[in-house]
């Protein structure tokens, strides 16, 4: 595929997001708890599919990535706030054609087209099951999207709200067809009967986040050379990685460059 990608990385969540990362944080406790107890008993399926569900992304392996991306000479964009939000962004200014998460935040920010699950493997590990399922590539078009439903971005906005996003719980009871139906009749959140109204401070907000997030327009997607010296040191003195490997991965690179075209990351490791 002729893809060019740009990676966009998170900085400083909105502060009504503090409650998720704790009940993620707590969630990750749990999983590191019974990870231990499964070891303790010798179920080591068990204890694998809690391991994954244990690891953290520290800020030093986020630095390492960035370093890494910058001596391959692929752009990354550094978002002020939350990364789906800038990737929004891009994609309105037409900058890039899509963004791509895993989420549907991303659609909610605005993005013109969203594309789910764009993978190497073309698989999915599910650490509860202890087993992968096969996943295609998922295209999302706002505009048809929002055609389809009859409704407009706001009213998405709301709809999501009602149903549950990483900043609010949402409405016990109301899933996403619920949810459309009461936007579709009613047409935002104010005007729901009572016994669907939210907190009023906490639901403005939300909307707030996605309508109208953090974002910068500083930054370059132009790629970049590849600092094949650097990446030697970094890579195989610094992380130990194998020489070999890293000098034939530096080759495909180089001549994809030359030819001008994209190939898949599995092609250079």
């Amino acid at each position: 595929f002729d893809m060019k990608l740009f990676l966009v990385f998170d900085r400083h969540p909105p502060k009504i997001k503090k409650k998720d990362i704790k009940r993620r944080l707590e969630q990750l406790e749990k999983a590191l708890r019974e990870w231990r107890i499964a070891l303790q008993e010798h179920d080591y399926k068990k204890a694998f599919s809690k391991a994954v569900m244990t690891s953290r992304l520290t800020q030093s392996m986020i630095e390492d990535a960035k370093k890494l991306l910058r001596l391959l000479g692929i752009p990354y964009v550094q978002a002020p706030s939350e990364a789906e939000a800038q990737a929004a962004y891009m994609a309105m200014q037409g900058d890039v054609w899509a963004a791509s998460s895993k989420d549907y935040d991303c659609v909610l920010f605005g993005s013109p087209n969203l594309v789910r699950f764009l993978t190497i493997y073309g698989r999915e590990y599910l650490p509860s099951k202890g087993m992968t399922r096969p996943i295609k590539p998922e295209l999302i078009n706002l505009q048809e999207f929002l055609s389809h439903h009859r409704i407009t971005r706001p009213q998405l906005v709301d709809l999501a709200i009602l149903v549950g996003t990483d900043f609010n719980k949402g409405i016990k009871g109301v899933g996403p067809k619920t949810a459309l139906k009461l936007i579709k009749e009613y047409g935002r959140i104010e005007d729901l009967p009572r016994r669907f109204q939210l907190d009023t401070p906490e639901y403005v907000e939300v909307r707030k986040i996605y309508l109208t997030p953090e974002t910068t327009s500083n930054y370059n997607l132009k790629l970049g050379p590849l600092c094949e010296e650097e990446l030697y040191c970094f890579l195989c003195d610094q992380r130990g990685f194998n020489r070999k490997r890293v000098e034939l991965a530096a080759r495909r690179m180089k001549q994809v460059c030359r030819k001008g075209e994209q190939i898949g990351l599995e092609r250079w490791f």
